[in-house]
């Protein structure tokens, strides 16, 4: 059977309709178009064999639907600007202030203790920390014992294996644990300031500056200090 809607009732423009498909609507209807094909289908339909009840019904639940897909579509980008407001606003709190990303380069001023953290996949009986210079030499080995699964603070007092105080500059960490009986890598995150954020125009997560460290998209913090 052709679908109602595909078949011009008698008496209707048929070139009118046809040029309004061709000037933008192309493979669907407005709601404006719509309404008027359905309204001259019942001004124009046979006496004798009237428009069934499903028929009827069926075009009204895909006006409906164009209309709700339409209303959803709109509510969609409102909430996504709203989104990107909210995280535009959390993003501008975060200047001046430290935040805790994964990275295995920790600066050393000598002016401040040396804080940094470790993600742990489960609990450890034992975790192992070397801090190495930059020409990848060891200056300290550190033993934090058993810990437990998750995140957890940690901190180098800034003296190597000899007692005497680091130079300033950068160092690298690298973390051990030992999970059921078994050593294994794991991540460490060192704290950076926030100089600066940086708002894409393309509607992606605000990214924040780090002094030191570069750029790092907003969902990529672990902790805001």
């Amino acid at each position: 059977m052709d679908n109602p809607l595909s078949v011009l009732p008698t008496g209707l423009d048929a070139a009118r309709l046809k040029d309004k498909a061709a000037s933008g609507e192309r493979d669907k209807v407005s709601q404006e178009a719509f309404l008027e094909l359905m309204v001259t289908q019942l001004k124009n339909q046979d006496p004798m064999k009237p428009m069934q009840n499903g028929e009827f019904l069926g075009q009204i639940a895909q006006f409906g639907t164009v209309s709700g897909i339409t209303e959803l579509q709109k509510s969609f980008g409102s909430l996504a600007t709203a989104l990107q407001s909210s995280q535009a606003l959390q993003a501008s709190t975060m200047v001046g202030r430290k935040v805790l990303i994964e990275h295995d380069k920790m600066l050393v001023n000598g002016m401040e203790p040396t804080k940094f953290a470790i993600d742990l996949p489960a609990d450890a009986s034992r975790v192992r920390v070397t801090v190495q210079n930059a020409n990848g030499a060891l200056v300290r080995r550190l033993d934090f014992g058993a810990t437990n699964a998750g995140l957890n603070d940690l901190a180098w007092d800034g003296l190597d294996a000899l007692g005497n105080q680091a130079a300033v500059g950068a160092y690298t960490l690298k973390a051990e644990a030992l999970i059921d009986g078994k050593a294994q890598a794991v991540t460490t995150l060192v704290r950076a300031p926030v100089e600066s954020v940086t708002l894409p125009r393309n509607g992606e997560a605000p990214v924040l500056n780090l002094s030191d460290y570069g750029a790092f998209k907003i969902d990529s913090i672990k902790r805001v200090l």
